[in-house]
């Protein structure tokens, strides 16, 4: 059989938040650019929904916020914790000094395509569907390509650097043989949807009751929510069954039988397996790792999408001048300065899901109080002293560490449009 060959500047595997705003950035500053999408479409319902301030303002500096905002989304700029009969506001954004300060809901593959629209106005920008990165090409220990297969076909592509951006079970990591810390998490997540009114309300909440946490996000017609579990439990609630998990659904988001029963089988409850990773070295020669395949993180805050984002743009950042100019060897130093700029807000903001996993969220799922009595000290906190609100909602809102796109890949706006 025939093997396509491909020829780039970079060859991004992986479509998702952290390779399409790479692969935009690096197009638009005139490099080169495959993306590898293993799926046909962009439509995974495990994708993130929460798009935050700080990519907010990345569209901004890039010129694309109106158009993307045209988009059907809502818009929350606070976060909220209905702990038993309390409901607590434990996110604030509307003081961050952005000209967004707001959470926008909107499914990741409307976002997704978004972004392979706008690249698809470079000419250097290429996306290939249904293209599924396999393996890494080497030159002795340098990498210099990508194999796979795309709709049963081989392919091969060459280029001067090669990026995972192919989510928490990279293959192209483990090829390039990156080793993973794993930090640990102790739960899970049940993954489904309900039917949502409009009485019901638009808010950005999670429920918390003794031994049971749920997080709602906002789809318009329905809910789509996240049940939060011990790690491993999912056997001991299905053995309880189907009946019994609607029961307790239906308790803690005092919902109506007549919704529950949209549940039919355990094949509408998805699990989502919690992971808190990263790796201790995130390039090699001629290969680098960004977003989730070089730092898994955990649902708490959703703040992984906009961490993968941050890290594209740092990356663009920092390689495009070298990229554009068709350098054949991309300095292991430039990679290196990659991971220095985005290895220590992974850890700061995986030090505090791992914080939170232990001291309040297992807490939570471990405690025998009642409702009416359980009120864990954070919630405390923040009922009493709601000026607290601004610190986490500066971390969710902005990250640790907020990234500004270059100058000088914003101005090839401007000479875009003059020609």
């Amino acid at each position: 059989m025939a093997i396509d060959e491909l020829k780039c500047s970079c060859c991004i595997a992986g479509g998702g938040p952290a390779g399409l705003m790479l692969g935009y950035l690096l197009a638009r500053a005139g490099v080169d650019v495959i993306v590898l999408e293993k799926h046909a479409d962009f439509l995974r319902d495990f994708r993130g929904d929460t798009i935050h301030p700080s990519t907010l303002e990345v569209m901004v500096e890039l010129g694309l916020i109106e158009r993307f905002l045209q988009l059907p989304h809502h818009r929350a700029s606070a976060l909220y914790t209905f702990v038993g009969q309390h409901r607590i506001q434990m996110v604030e954004l509307k003081h961050l000094p952005v000209q967004y300060p707001f959470v926008a809901l909107m499914p990741q593959w409307d976002f997704l395509n978004f972004l392979a629209a706008e690249g698809a106005k470079y000419p250097g920008f290429r996306v290939m569907m249904s293209a599924e990165a396999e393996d890494l090409i080497y030159d002795g220990s340098k990498v210099i390509g990508a194999r796979g297969q795309a709709e049963g076909k081989p392919f091969q592509v060459w280029a001067n650097l090669v990026v995972a951006a192919d989510g928490r079970g990279s293959v192209l990591r483990q090829r390039a043989g990156l080793k993973v810390r794993d930090l640990g998490a102790p739960i899970d997540v049940l993954w489904f949807k309900l039917p949502r009114r409009e009485s019901d309300g638009d808010e950005l909440a999670a429920h918390v009751q003794p031994g049971r946490i749920i997080v709602q996000l906002n789809r318009d017609s329905y809910w789509q929510c996240a049940f939060i579990i011990p790690k491993g439990g999912v056997e001991d609630l299905k053995a309880k069954g189907l009946p019994a998990f609607r029961a307790a659904v239906g308790q803690v988001l005092s919902i109506e039988d007549e919704r529950l029963e949209q549940l039919t089988s355990w094949d509408d409850i998805k699990l989502l397996t919690v992971m808190v990773n990263r790796l201790d070295t995130w390039y090699r020669d001629g290969f680098l790792a960004i977003g989730d395949a070089a730092h898994a993180m955990s649902p708490v805050g959703g703040v992984g999408v906009n961490l993968a984002i941050q890290d594209a743009v740092a990356a663009a950042n920092i390689l495009h001048h070298a990229l554009a100019a068709g350098d054949r060897h991309i300095s292991p130093t430039l990679l290196a300065n990659v991971q220095r700029r985005r290895l220590w807000p992974t850890r700061v903001l995986q030090a505090m899901q791992v914080g939170a996993h232990k001291n309040l969220i297992k807490a939570a799922l471990d405690s025998s109080e009642t409702a009416e009595d359980f009120l864990p000290m954070p919630f405390r906190v923040m009922r009493r002293f709601p000026i607290l609100r601004r610190i986490p909602g500066r971390i969710v809102g902005l990250g640790i560490r907020l990234e500004h796109v270059a100058r000088s890949i914003r101005d090839q706006q401007r000479v875009s449009s003059q020609n």
